[in-house]
């Protein structure tokens, strides 16, 4: 039997960013964040705001995110928020969708303002292209529809598309214990889940028992 941690898959910050576009080193910057606390199941919390990133957004972004450049020019600058951000994160692990894109925008706003996290990241939506090889595919859209989740419709959005990044990380938990009887499911083995193969899940999961 291999020892679970005691990192709780159930106590964490799902986060989605919106961005002026897709790379932070080719000079994009986060134009909203949201967020919601997860703990022992249950979102206790929330946190969005929208951030002005100093310059405008072309027309693409406004259209694909209905944030406008009127919006952002009453918004607080990146930096508060981002400040403000780091504070509500704390040490809590972190889990997105697309782990990686939100990731590399969380870090390089971050360091704009010399703060760190001290919690680890798990992509939702690779756990999902293991526990669900069903989906058309594994867009977070997709997967609502899919798992019949909670939603209002919204996307593209930062606290809509992180509210349902919760919903889908609680669903992929309690599958994960029912399909594999497992008592609880800690943060470390999520991460792991992300990088077993396809065909080897169950016998991933049967080192736990």
């Amino acid at each position: 039997m291999t020892k679970i941690s005691n990192s709780c898959a159930q106590t964490v910050v799902v986060l989605d960013f919106e961005t002026s576009g897709l790379s932070p080193n080719q000079g994009d910057r986060a134009i909203e964040v949201g967020a919601v606390r997860i703990e022992d199941g249950v979102i206790t919390d929330r946190f969005q705001r929208l951030m002005n990133p100093g310059r405008r957004i072309d027309g693409f972004i406004e259209s694909y995110t209905g944030i406008t450049n009127a919006m952002l020019a009453k918004a607080a600058p990146c930096a508060e928020v981002m400040d403000e951000f780091a504070d509500f994160i704390g040490d809590d692990d972190l889990v997105a969708h697309n782990a990686s894109f939100d990731q590399r925008f969380l870090d390089a706003e971050l360091k704009r303002v010399q703060r760190r996290y001290g919690g680890s990241f798990a992509c939702s939506m690779l756990a999902a292209r293991r526990l669900y090889p069903g989906a058309f595919n594994h867009k977070l859209g997709t997967l609502v529809e899919y798992k019949a989740l909670p939603n209002d419709g919204s996307f593209h959005r930062a606290l809509a598309d992180a509210e349902m990044t919760a919903y889908l990380w609680l669903a992929m938990l309690a599958d994960i214990e029912r399909d594999h009887a497992l008592e609880s499911v800690s943060f470390e083995v999520m991460q792991q889940l992300t990088k077993v193969p396809k065909a080897s899940v169950d016998k991933f999961f049967r080192r736990y028992h």
